[in-house]
């Protein structure tokens, strides 16, 4: 146990007085804290045989929850969890295929037909190295594969009873349910996304446990970093002169972020590790190597820091008479900021309302408290959501043992088939109205349309 104080909480505490103040200001007398937007086409019928089907999962989805929580596996080597959901969508009669996309863990399945837009659901799985499912990932799976199997019953071979106005006939359209596993670190979803997996897809949803309901919460954009810097070795006591220091250039290059990040946007992160310097006092440090984390909240600011942080690598090298190998997103993929397509984020909210929950706006909770997705670099590629469901108490921040262990207990249990209706219904409104899926598209075009995510930071 360490004798440190524990830092101080005071800003903490502001930011929570602050939420609190625009939450209250945000729902207004009206108690509503977002406007749910028109009413869609999809009739009220089919609204409720989706929530008695997730009410008939519930045992499922909780023995889900409960399943990948105590057996957490980690990014790329989730074979036990990928194979207890591809289970348990086969024993609904589903088709699916294990090791969808050339990735072993993932997996695909589909409902509906071929003519017709096409929405995606996403769920994740993976968990965190040494802390388990401490951003709640088993949560996301539960209510991702919920949300396909109680659509199973209303989609069938093609929605029925739900047709276009005036008609009786089934609306064509599908649901995909990906598995997408290792968006901790690797960018799971950008490996399936170069393999085609959302080639065929017209938009993407998926709900994130968290410690607040909130329909729209900054995501930022996130690139790893090597640097490498190359010196040459010496006696350093005999002949300093005539070594080249490579620690120098990386003790240089680490305060050089730290003086560049009076000039970043506030929304700007780095973080950065010396993993390698040097071996010996006696010797001039002929290698050093550091990791970094760069992030920012718009993919262009996020190209631009990652510019900035060239020229700091390279600056030390020079101050140092030292060599530097600059490796961006090497053995991974960058992943940028979850671009928010409001149109079907306001369906989320309108079954959330349906679920007794009143979900927040984004600008409530302090965009300060932000952490990155591989959801983003699909959001890019369609329209999509990524919604923040409540499983913890506010306070408590992901990827620590506090919100592992709230992932594990009752607020997880409701929050993964209230989850489950709410992306079933948010796909069922997307297939049953044309006029949300002519808005959901709009949107997306003057959000920038598609963008070519691998090329991106060429």
């Amino acid at each position: 146990m360490t004798d440190l104080p524990p830092p101080s909480t005071a800003y903490l505490d502001h930011v929570a007085a602050e939420t609190e103040e625009r939450r209250r200001a945000a729902v207004g007398p009206g108690g509503a804290a977002v406007d749910p937007g028109p009413a869609v086409a999809t009739p009220e019928p089919l609204r409720d045989a989706v929530e008695t089907a997730v009410a008939g999962l519930g045992p499922d989805l909780v023995r889900v929850v409960h399943t990948l929580h105590e057996h957490p596996e980690t990014a790329f080597a989730e074979h036990d969890s990928a194979r207890l959901l591809v289970d348990l969508v086969a024993s609904h009669g589903i088709a699916v295929e294990a090791g969808a996309h050339g990735v072993p863990t993932a997996f695909r399945a589909e409902l509906g037909t071929g003519d017709g837009p096409t929405i995606a659901i996403c769920a994740e799985y993976d968990a965190l190295p040494g802390i388990g499912h401490a951003c709640g990932h088993n949560v996301i799976a539960a209510a991702g594969v919920g949300a396909f199997l109680a659509l199973r019953d209303v989609l069938g071979g093609g929605l029925r009873g739900a047709g276009r106005p005036g008609s009786d006939g089934p609306v064509p359209g599908r649901v995909v349910l990906l598995g997408t596993p290792a968006e901790e670190g690797h960018s799971g979803k950008e490996v399936l996304a170069r393999a085609g997996a959302f080639d065929d897809v017209d938009a993407a949803i998926m709900v994130h446990p968290y410690g607040v309901d909130v329909a729209d919460q900054v995501w930022l954009g996130r690139r790893l970093l090597t640097w490498t810097f190359t010196g040459r070795a010496a006696h350093a006591s005999a002949q300093p002169f005539m070594g080249r220091n490579a620690l120098d250039a990386a003790h240089l290059a680490y305060q050089g972020i730290g003086l560049l990040r009076q000039q970043m946007p506030p929304s700007d992160r780095v973080h950065a590790t010396i993993a390698e310097g040097g071996t010996r006092p006696s010797i001039i440090t002929e290698r050093a190597v550091m990791h970094l984390y760069a992030r920012s909240k718009y993919a262009d600011t996020l190209r631009d820091l990652s510019s900035r942080l060239d020229d700091v690598a390279r600056g030390a090298a020079l101050m140092t008479g030292t060599e530097v190998r600059i490796d961006w997103d090497d053995g991974a993929h960058p992943s940028l900021p979850v671009r928010t397509n409001q149109a079907l984020t306001r369906r989320w909210v309108a079954a959330q309302r349906r679920r007794g929950r009143d979900v927040l706006p984004g600008g409530v909770v302090s965009e300060t408290l932000a952490a990155s997705t591989d959801f983003g670099n699909v959001s890019f590629r369609v329209p999509g959501i990524h919604p923040l469901i409540q499983v913890s108490a506010p306070d408590v921040a992901l990827h620590t043992v506090e919100f592992a262990r709230a992932a594990g207990g009752r607020a997880a249990e409701v929050a993964a088939l209230d989850g489950a209706a709410g992306l079933a219904q948010t796909a069922l409104d997307y297939l049953c109205d044309p006029e949300l899926q002519d808005a959901v598209a709009r949107e997306f075009t003057a959000q920038g349309g598609p963008v070519d995510v691998p090329r991106y930071f060429d």
